[in-house]
Parts: structure tokens; sequence; C-alpha cells
């Protein structure tokens, strides 16, 4: 019999685990989920939690093409799930509908979106909806493009914007929200899918203001600075109380993800899920956002149970949705 060195037994120890892995790898059972990167931080916190129990057996892959593009693959039929941070929208229903494609919705948290500023900045602590209208609405294209134009109080420094996306449920909810119409924005911004490409232009700029979700300004605060929001009541900046309370209006919003009731039918994918809604509320907060009620979560897999399909929004996002109001809604209240 052929005695090997102990250095080359453990080299052949180290390959066979490799490969062992790597059957494991292939062999496991996946579920494919896409959509917004402002949902990502809790579906990938469920996802790895939901792997460790699995050891090895279910890969999750997590994506965030955002929310349009999120749709896009999920109304295919490409992927199992899809996150997103706005409700299904009346063209990615009729989309999925041509692709046989029928899906359970599922609140899973609240987010406050979160207007922000270089820690530098000393002179804007606190915005007007009327003002943020002013920086963001289309005809501001080339022509608000210093601090002052939007406000006489403040310095004769250049505005540096940066925003989510076009594919991104925030760009959409951000503009009805602020602007009035979905989609509705200039151009002349760095916009990014990718939420942590918005961190680091605001970090690295100190004239510039931008808006993403509450769960990565909070990740990054020794980077960025919030600023309060004025509805209309005063200044409110986000938070756990002044979302819960609905007075961070109007960028507090629910964020969702839709589960296709096929891929449902797949052991690893129920399972998913399941894992997903009985520990949302820990996980959410983990991740610096805003559980729902408990209840809300039962709610979603009784409605996964008994096959309630489609949305309750009618193909269109809303502006300034509270906590109890979507709970009613969900329900069939």
């Amino acid at each position: 019999m052929l005695k090997l060195p102990n250095n080359k037994k453990a080299g052949v120890s180290a390959v066979f685990l490799t490969l062992m892995s790597f059957i494991s790898l292939a062999s496991a059972e996946i579920v494919k989920i896409d959509g917004s990167s402002t949902v990502f931080p809790i579906t990938e916190a469920v996802a790895e939690d939901f792997q460790k129990e699995k050891r090895g057996a279910v890969r999750v892959t997590v994506g965030i093409s955002g929310t349009g593009g999120g749709f896009k693959k999920f109304c295919r039929g490409e992927t199992d799930i899809v996150d997103a941070s706005r409700p299904i929208l009346k063209n990615e229903m009729d989309a999925c509908k041509a692709a046989g494609v029928q899906y359970v919705e599922m609140p899973v948290a609240f987010d406050a979106l979160t207007v922000v500023v270089n820690p530098k900045n000393d002179w804007a602590k606190t915005i007007t909806v009327a003002e943020l209208k002013k920086i963001w609405e289309p005809a501001a294209q080339g022509k608000i493009t210093k601090w002052s134009q939007v406000n006489p109080a403040w310095p004769d420094e250049p505005l540096k914007l940066y925003g989510a996306g076009a594919d991104s449920g925030t760009f959409d909810y951000f503009t009805e929200a602020i602007v009035g119409k979905a989609k509705s924005s200039r151009g002349d911004f760095t916009a990014s899918e990718d939420d942590n490409v918005l961190v680091q232009g605001v970090a690295s700029d100190k004239s510039a203001l931008g808006f993403f979700g509450y769960a990565y300004y909070v990740e990054n605060q020794k980077k960025v600075k919030a600023i309060a929001v004025d509805g209309g009541n005063g200044p409110v900046l986000p938070s756990a109380k002044t979302v819960e309370d609905g007075t961070y209006q109007p960028l507090s919003r629910p964020i969702f993800i839709y589960v296709n009731i096929k891929s449902a039918d797949k052991p690893e994918v129920r399972q998913f899920v399941e894992f997903y809604m009985k520990n949302a509320s820990t996980l959410v907060k983990e991740v610096k956002f805003f559980p729902l009620p408990d209840q809300a979560y039962t709610t979603n897999l009784e409605h996964l149970n008994k096959k309630k399909l489609g949305t309750v929004f009618g193909g269109k996002s809303e502006v300034g949705l509270r906590i109890e109001e979507l709970l009613r809604r969900e329900a069939g209240l």
C-alpha cells in the first residue's frame, strides 16, 4: 500500500474536502430571489440563517437589480421570490399574468426613506417637502444647481445629488411622495440601484444631498447625516417612534416580498418563506428596519396556505400609508 508523506496527505484531504463541498453545493436545492436593494439586507439576513439551519441542503441566492428589475425577472418566471420596496404595479401585474405567474403579496417591514447630507454640511438641518420638490422635480434639471437657489439662507455652494436608479422602487416612491408623480425627476444626478454607492457619494462630498433606505443610513451614521423632513406639521427625523406613530411623512413606506405560488409548491421555497415569516420580527430589527406586528407575519403565512393571490394595492403605489392601514388591508378588513 502506497504511503503518502504527511504534507501530501494534508493536500489530498484538502482537495477531497473542496471537491465534496462543490458536490454538496451542486446538489443543493436553490431558492432564487432578486429585486430591491432596500429589502436586500432583510432577505439576506434570513437567507444566511436559513442556510445555516439547512446545513448546505438548500442554497439561497439574493440579487439586487432593483424592484423594477426584480419584477421583470419574477414575471418571466426566472425567480421564486422578488424583494420589492413598493407594491407591484399594473404593467408588472400584466406581465406576470401574460406569463402565467401568480403570486402572494407579503409585507415584511416598514422603511423610512432618509434624506442625508455630508457631516460637514452645517446649514441644512431640516428640509421641507416643497424644498425637496424644488430640488428634484424635472424642471430643476440644469437650473437648481446651488444650495442658495433652494433656500436663500443656505450658502452659495454647488448642490450635488445622489439618488436611487430608475429601476428602484425607492426612486418610484420618493418621486411620487415628493414630486407628485412616480419616476418624475430631474436626470442630472448620480443614480444607482446599489445604496452603498449612494452612501459613498454623499460621504465624499460636502455639498451632497441624497436619499436611501433607513438601514443604510443607520449603518453609515459616521459617514452621512440625516436631516429632518417637514411634511407640513414641522420637521421630523426618521426613527422607530416616528414611523410607528405615522408622523414621519410622507417618506414612511411598507416593503414587501412576493412569492411565486408555483415555486411555493417546492419544499425548499415553502420552508424558506415559513422561516422568513417566523424570524422576520427579530431579523428586521437586527438590520435596522421597523418590524410589523407579529400578526402580520401570521397573516402572510395564512395567505400562502390559502393561496390568496394578487395584491391589495390595485397596481398602484401609495404615499403616506400607515402601519395599521396596511394591516387592515392585507387582512381584508
